[in-house]
């Protein structure tokens, strides 16, 4: 069984930063991909960034240049920062852990941008 546990959300105006943390706990095996979706009012979850163990990187191209991940595998913990926030950037955050094809979820942070 795998724990996630997410933190970092928060309110922030346009323009500022936020940084999300994401601790897999409990895998009796190396977690494989970690990353982030988000699902915003009224859109679609999309996946926001994802990051292999081997460290290759995908981004949705919304947050492309604003966004980074990274991890530290020796902890199971992933980061992302995000900079130049956006009011569309508004969402529920969920960070995942991928272990042997199975994707574990935290419970979603709230990151909320005004103007």
């Amino acid at each position: 069984q795998v724990q996630v546990v997410e933190s970092g959300g928060g309110l922030v105006q346009a323009g500022g930063s936020l940084r999300l943390s994401c601790v897999a706990s409990g895998p009796r095996f190396s977690i494989d991909g970690m990353g982030w979706y988000r699902q915003g009012p009224g859109k679609q979850r999309e996946l926001v960034a994802g990051m292999s163990r081997a460290g290759s990187t995908r981004y949705a191209e919304s947050v492309r240049g604003r966004f980074a991940i990274s991890r530290d595998n020796n902890k199971n913990t992933a980061y992302l920062q995000m900079d130049n926030l956006k009011l569309e950037d508004t969402a529920v955050y969920n960070c995942y852990a991928g272990l042997r094809g199975t994707k574990y979820w935290g419970q979603g942070t709230q990151v909320t941008v005004s103007s």
